[in-house]
C-alpha cells in the first residue's frame, strides 16, 4: 500500500535525488573508463611498438655482425662450434643478445646444434653450400617447440657451410600480452574506483539536497516556516541551503508581521465599531431625544465614521507598504518634499517650508517615500493645530559636499508658493535625511521610543483624531529603504520627526 500524502512526496523527492546520485556515479565511472581506456591503449601501443622495434633492431644487428665477420675473414664452420675458445666469433654473437647459434655443414647438415635445435629447410641447405660468403636467407615466425623464432642463415662461402642465428620473439609477445592483461585489470580497477568515488561524492552532495528537499516538504506539509535548514560548507549547495533558510526566515517574519497587523487592526477596529453600534442603537430612539442630544449623536456618528475610514485607509497603506511592488528608481527626495508641501498647503492652509542641502537623489520607491513624508507633515499639522509658525521640511544629502544650504522653498496657503536657491552639489552615493519640524506640544521623553510603534498613541494624543498608524508607516518605509526613523524634542518647543534613506 502506498504511503499517504507527505510520505509519497518525500519518497518521490528522494527517488529523484537518488536518480541524481546514480547519474553522478555513472558519469564518474564513464569518464574514468573513457580516459583510462584511452591512456591505457595509447600506453600499451607505444610500449609494444618500442619493444618490438627494439627486438627487431637487436636481431638485425646480430645478423649484420655475422655478415661482417664472414665477409671479412675466411671462416669455417669449426670457428662457430661450441668447443671454440672464449672470444671467438660465436661468443660475439651470443653475448650481447642471447642469440641461438646453429652451425651447418656444406651439405646443410647440422654440425653443431643450437639450444634449442633450429629447423633446417631447403633454402637453408642451399645457402650453406653457396660459394659466395654472406649470402643471406631470413625466416619470420618459425615455430620451434612451443615458441616462435626469427631465423637467419648466412653462408660462409666456398662451400664451407653456413651459420644459423635465431632470436625468440614469443617471450616478447608473452610479455606484451601480460602487459595487456595488466592494463585491462588496471582499467577495470580505475573504473571501479571512479564509480565508488563518484558514488561517495554524489552521496555527499545529494545528502544535503535530501535534507533541503525534506525541509521543503516539511514546510509544504505543515505550513510552519520556522524550520531550521541544516547547512554546512561553502559550495553551491551550501549557498542554496543558506538562501533557502533566509527565504524561510523572511517568509516567517512576513507571516508574523501580517498576524500582528491583523491582531492590532482587530483590536483598534473594535473601539470605533462598538461606538458606532451604540450610536446606531440610539438612532431607534432619536425621536425621543431632545434636539441637542440628536445633534450630538449625529456629530458622534460622523466623527466615528471618519475615524473608521481613516483607520481603514491607513491599514491599507501599511499593508501596501509591506508588499509594495513599486519598482525602485532614481528619485530626488527634494522634489518629493516639494510635492508634499504643496499638498499640505492646500489641505491645511498652513505655511510649509522646504529646505534642501546636498544631493538628495537616492534609489527608492517614489510612492512610498511620498507617503512617509506626507504622514510626517500631517502628524505635525495635527499636533500643532493652532500654531502660527511654519512647518519645516528639511532634506539633507549626507554625501560629499553636504552641509551647504541649497535654498528655502516657502508657501502659505497658496498653490504655487515661492522658491529660492538651487540644489547643492553633493556627490551621489550617500544617505538622505528627511526632518519635519513643528512648534506643537512636543513629544514626552517616555514616548520618544514608542511613537513609531503600530497603533501607539501618547496619552496626550488620545483625544485627537488618528489611528496611531501614520508613524509606523514611516518606519516601514524607512526600513525598506535601508534607513531608520527618529524623533526628538525641538529646542524652543515642538518636535522633530523624520527618517533616513539610502547610504
Amino acid at each position: 500500500m502506498r504511503p499517504p500524502g507527505g510520505r509519497v512526496r518525500r519518497w518521490m523527492a528522494r527517488a529523484r535525488l537518488s536518480s541524481l546520485r546514480t547519474t553522478f556515479t555513472v558519469s564518474f565511472a564513464a569518464v574514468a573508463a573513457a580516459v583510462t581506456v584511452l591512456v591505457g591503449f595509447l600506453s600499451y601501443d607505444a610500449a609494444a611498438r618500442l619493444v618490438r622495434v627494439d627486438q627487431q633492431t637487436v636481431f638485425e644487428g646480430v645478423v649484420q655482425d655475422l655478415l661482417g665477420q664472414v665477409r671479412q675473414n675466411p671462416l669455417t664452420s669449426a670457428d662457430f662450434t661450441t668447443s671454440d675458445t672464449d672470444g671467438g666469433p660465436r661468443d660475439e654473437l651470443i653475448r650481447p643478445s642471447g642469440t641461438v647459434v646453429q652451425v651447418l655443414g656444406p651439405d646443410g647438415s647440422v654440425v653443431d646444434r643450437g639450444h634449442p635445435p633450429l629447423p633446417v629447410g631447403t633454402e637453408d641447405r642451399i645457402t650453406a653450400g653457396a660459394r659466395t660468403a654472406g649470402r643471406l636467407v631470413e625466416h619470420r615466425d618459425v615455430e620451434v617447440g612451443d615458441d616462435m623464432y626469427r631465423v637467419a642463415t648466412v653462408a660462409l662461402g666456398d662451400g664451407r657451410g653456413g651459420v644459423q642465428v635465431a632470436q625468440e620473439f614469443s617471450d616478447t609477445e608473452d610479455l606484451l600480452r601480460e602487459l595487456q592483461q595488466r592494463t585491462v585489470l588496471l582499467v577495470a580497477a580505475v573504473v571501479i574506483a571512479a564509480g565508488l568515488f563518484g558514488w561517495w561524492l554524489a552521496r555527499r552532495i545529494t545528502s544535503r539536497l535530501v535534507r533541503l528537499a525534506g525541509a521543503a516538504e516539511d514546510v509544504a506539509r505543515t505550513g510552519r516556516l520556522g524550520i531550521q535548514v541544516p547547512v554546512a560548507g561553502y559550495d553551491e549547495v551550501a549557498r542554496l541551503g543558506r538562501s533557502f533558510d533566509r527565504m524561510l526566515g523572511r517568509l516567517a517574519q512576513s507571516e508574523e508581521d501580517q498576524r500582528r497587523l491583523v491582531q492590532d487592526a482587530g483590536h483598534e477596529l473594535r473601539t470605533p465599531l462598538t461606538s458606532l453600534r451604540t450610536n446606531i442603537s440610539m438612532l431607534r430612539r432619536i425621536d425621543e431625544l431632545p434636539p441637542a442630544a440628536r445633534e450630538e449623536l449625529v456629530t458622534d456618528l460622523a466623527q466615528e465614521s471618519r475615524e473608521l475610514t481613516d483607520l481603514v485607509n491607513e491599514l491599507v497603506d501599511l499593508a501596501a507598504g509591506q508588499s509594495d511592488a513599486e519598482p525602485p528608481q532614481r528619485v530626488a527626495v527634494a522634489d518629493i518634499a516639494d510635492e508634499v508641501a504643496l499638498a499640505a498647503r492646500r489641505r491645511t492652509g498652513r505655511v510649509v517650508t522646504v529646505r534642501v542641502s546636498g544631493d538628495t537623489t537616492v534609489d527608492g520607491r517614489p510612492g512610498a517615500l511620498q507617503r512617509a513624508v506626507s504622514n510626517l507633515v500631517e502628524n505635525a499639522a495635527k499636533f500643532d493645530r493652532g500654531g502660527s509658525g511654519p512647518i519645516e521640511i528639511v532634506v539633507t544629502g549626507m554625501g560629499p559636499g553636504a552641509g551647504t544650504d541649497a535654498g528655502v522653498r516657502t508657501g502659505a496657503g497658496t498653490d504655487a508658493g515661492t522658491a529660492t536657491g538651487a540644489d547643492g552639489g553633493a556627490g551621489p552615493g550617500g544617505a538622505v535625511r528627511i526632518e519635519v519640524l513643528d512648534r506643537g506640544p512636543g513629544i514626552a521623553d517616555e514616548d520618544l521610543e514608542r511613537v513609531f510603534d503600530r497603533f501607539y498613541r501618547a496619552p496626550d494624543a488620545r483625544s485627537l483624531p488618528g489611528s496611531g498608524l501614520g508613524l509606523s508607516i514611516v518606519r516601514e518605509v524607512a526600513t525598506a529603504h535601508g534607513g531608520a526613523p527618529f524623533a526628538r524634542r525641538r529646542e524652543g518647543g515642538g518636535s522633530v520627526t523624520g527618517f533616513t534613506v539610502g547610504g
